[in-house]
């Protein structure tokens, strides 16, 4: 299902929802009841529930928005590392020099076109992908240095090969759902109770109130998706992007 077809169904339905208890609560009232006279402490409960429920929901859109922009960066880190060991074998010979780079585009198009969506599908890396990188691996600390050039060379092209695997391990923590589900439950349960507390004051059918009423619905119900789109770095619509691969090495965008 769509992310978009998501968003639109949960603001329909939370702003239908809110309008017809509106509606329904305000037939059942008395033709003498007067909504000035609703407890000045329940307007007041009703402002601190609200600003509480607040600063929980900008927690947890911060909290959602770093784990993507962390994702996306070790996206970033893992292919500027790659592209440092492609680029850095060029002082050993052409045999040497064409197999390490052959290897990295084998493994970087992997990623792109195979692992990603595994990643995407399951929250987790491929087992071929940890293959395809440990060859390059081999390929570089296998290697013995034969002049002065290339030993200064070789401990450089190890380093990135190390960095590029612990980038690639940070990805694979990052694939999954970063929200706890204790942390959903507080959050609907949150929602709920705040939505709720605008009938304690009261509101009529008005079309003012009316509207006011389902505004505040659909806004609830907004930023919860919007929590729930970025809880996944690498699944769903504003997800971390394979572009930095894609910027070093062009030719995997062809497969």
């Amino acid at each position: 299902m769509s992310e978009w077809l998501v968003l639109a169904l949960a603001l329909v339905a939370a702003t239908a929802v809110v309008l017809t208890i509106a509606v329904l609560s305000n037939r059942r009232l008395p033709d003498n009841d007067d909504p000035s006279e609703t407890p000045d402490v329940i307007e007041y409960m009703t402002m601190m529930i609200g600003v509480i429920y607040a600063i929980v929901l900008g927690l947890a859109i911060a909290g959602v928005w770093e784990g993507r922009g962390a994702a996306q960066e070790y996206v970033r880190q893992e292919a500027q590392a790659l592209h440092e060991v492609s680029a850095r074998s060029s002082v050993y010979p052409a045999e040497v020099r064409d197999r390490i780079r052959a290897d990295v585009d084998t493994y970087v198009t992997f990623v792109v076109h195979d692992e990603w969506r595994t990643m995407t599908e399951d929250g987790t890396l491929s087992d071929r992908g940890a293959e395809l990188l440990a060859k390059v691996r081999a390929d570089v600390t296998d290697y013995q240095p034969r002049t002065d050039h290339e030993g200064q060379a070789y401990q450089p092209l190890v380093d990135q090969v190390a960095a590029a695997d612990d980038a690639r391990s940070a990805r694979g923590q990052s694939a999954g759902a970063t929200m706890p589900g204790v942390v959903w439950f507080g959050l609907i349960i949150g929602a709920v109770v705040t939505v709720g507390l605008i009938f304690t004051l009261q509101i009529r059918r008005t079309f003012r109130e009316l509207l006011l009423a389902g505004l505040f619905s659909v806004l609830i119900a907004f930023l919860l998706f919007l929590i729930w789109d970025f809880d996944s770095p690498f699944g769903r619509g504003f997800s971390a992007t394979a572009a930095p691969f894609l910027d070093l090495f062009p030719g995997a965008a062809g497969g």
